[in-house]
């Protein structure tokens, strides 16, 4: 209930497009990952993290995994200096088109080719290492993002941000569909028993963390547009969009929940994956 409070908070007062996946997702995200990795890539990264302190910003720190997997998000009222960054966040691919990953992605400015991107750089052990803790901070938290199913995929609305939703009888007037994905149900999701931090088997590691960046850029893509719009829209992703606010009812969250609970666990072992191939 206090953890409710603190988000029903976070949304009055901080909700915005630029928000992703709020804290608990993303570090549960991290936190699914570090317990499925190698130790020899847990002690990598570790070594990594120890030189967190070369980001040079103290407001945000990058100590430990969860607190890399929320440093993208922190950084962004620091203005100029990551401002490059904030499309790096999502890729609005249409949900009533055919897949298409090129046009949300031009120029590289979208959330799955800067996952392609830092791994690069992991990979390299020519670059600096100040560029490399960057690069894994920014491969946690994006991750995360790509399988937060708005972020992957959306009808020209901001990943729902322009869609005013209820979340039961709780109703706000700044909470919209994006919020409700990014926050309240994922936190639900989270929550419900049985636990999703754990050790997986070799054989569910396998199965999860199967395909490409792609394949799971069009997973989330499907998520967005038959999990969070049909519901919200009467069935039908792509019809009219209703007047006024959309309401997920208690049955709806309930089917919803799983949902939201293989994504972060996918999240979370895909991430682990690219972890052991980066630091093989």
């Amino acid at each position: 209930m206090i953890r409710r409070f603190l988000f029903a908070l976070a949304l009055v007062f901080l909700a915005s497009p630029a928000q992703a996946y709020w804290e608990y997702g993303h570090e549960t995200v991290a936190t699914i990952a570090y317990r499925n990795v190698t130790p020899q890539t847990r002690a990598r990264i570790d070594a990594l993290l120890r030189q967190q302190a070369l980001l040079e910003t103290p407001t945000c720190p990058a100590r430990t995994i969860e607190e890399a997997s929320v440093w993208a998000d922190c950084v962004k009222p620091l203005g100029e200096r990551f401002s490059y960054a904030y499309s790096w966040h999502y890729q609005n691919v249409d949900v009533c088109k055919p897949f298409d990953l090129k046009s949300a992605c031009k120029d590289g400015n979208c959330v799955s080719a800067q996952i392609e991107r830092d791994l690069k750089l992991l990979k390299d052990p020519k670059v600096p290492v100040r560029e490399r803790v960057q690069a894994l901070v920014f491969l946690v938290h994006f991750v995360g993002d790509l399988h937060m199913p708005l972020h992957a995929g959306d009808r020209g609305d901001l990943g729902g941000n322009r869609v005013k939703a209820a979340y039961g009888g709780y109703a706000p007037e700044r909470l919209n569909l994006h919020s409700i994905w990014d926050g309240l149900l994922a936190e639900r999701a989270i929550s419900t028993p049985p636990s999703i931090v754990r050790r997986y088997s070799p054989e569910e590691r396998a199965t999860i963390a199967a395909g490409t960046i792609e394949d799971w850029s069009r997973e989330s893509w499907e998520v967005s547009r038959d999990s969070a719009y049909a519901p919200a829209y009467g069935g039908n992703a792509c019809g009219p969009a209703p007047e006024g606010r959309v309401t997920l009812d208690a049955a709806t969250i309930e089917k919803l929940v799983p949902v939201a609970q293989l994504q972060v666990e996918r999240g979370g072992l895909r991430l682990a994956r690219l972890l052991d191939e980066v630091f093989a």
